[in-house]
């Protein structure tokens, strides 16, 4: 490939798949469709997210790498380095989707923290795919350019997807209760997203690559799982409490 074509084909291997999905997932708000504008907006957090998390997890990688932790030791540098990865893109994330989008009126029902926060995933992985795709791109055929793309669109947009939306998932639960709970769901939700992300690159790392379809097995398990959730968080409803009168 010469020229635009690398370019070209980069961005759409990485951005057309996450728009598949995205058009899937809106799918599960269609009674109350979240506005274009905000769902636009979303996406691009999650894009502009990866500018943010990069120099930060060159940042840790070089600090693990320049210190003797224990931890390391005892877990392995790259093993460690991903883990902390993991929780970063997870936080970062989270506090795109919470500085854009999560504090809109428009968020007014438990199933829209899920749906944006299942776009910044979507958003995320669009640019990181894109990334990714770059660098192979430059000497290699077009076949070979989508078949890289389709391991990023079945592996990474769908750990993002389903790590984030257990965020989202978490804010759900807790959206009639006190604001001092959903920190705590939040939170909670953050540290579930993180482990979630930092098992699947852990299995990924030490799996053999004829054995890497059962990996992604076990991430189409957790989405048949989430969609389930789905369907309970879309019944939840406040709690309206009833005065009683004394006749």
């Amino acid at each position: 490939m010469n020229g635009f074509e690398p370019l070209i084909a980069a961005l759409a291997g990485g951005i057309l798949p996450p728009l598949a999905w995205l058009w899937f997932w809106r799918r599960e708000d269609s009674v109350h469709p979240e506005p274009r504008r905000l769902i636009a907006l979303a996406f691009l957090a999650g894009m502009v997210a990866v500018a943010v998390v990069i120099p930060l997890e060159k940042m840790a990688a070089s600090l693990i790498s320049a210190q003797e932790l224990w931890v390391a030791a005892a877990v392995g540098t790259t093993t460690l380095t991903f883990v902390i990865w993991s929780a970063m893109e997870e936080l970062i994330k989270y506090v795109m989707a919470k500085l854009t989008v999560l504090r809109r009126r428009e968020d007014d029902e438990p199933i829209d923290p899920v749906i944006y926060m299942v776009t910044v995933a979507l958003g995320f992985a669009a640019a990181e795919n894109t990334l990714f795709l770059l660098s192979p791109l430059s000497g290699d055929t077009l076949m070979q350019t989508l078949l890289t793309g389709n391991l990023r669109f079945v592996g990474a947009t769908l750990l993002h997807v389903l790590s984030s939306a257990v965020i989202g998932v978490a804010l759900g639960l807790s959206f009639y209760k006190k604001k001092s709970i959903k920190r705590w769901y939040a939170l909670i939700g953050v540290i579930l997203a993180a482990t979630l992300h930092s098992i699947f690159n852990f299995l990924i790392l030490n799996t053999p690559e004829e054995h890497l379809l059962r990996t992604f097995g076990f991430v189409w398990i957790g989405l048949i799982i989430l969609l389930a959730m789905l369907e309970y968080i879309k019944r939840i409803h406040p709690v309206i409490k009833q005065k009683l009168w004394r006749s």
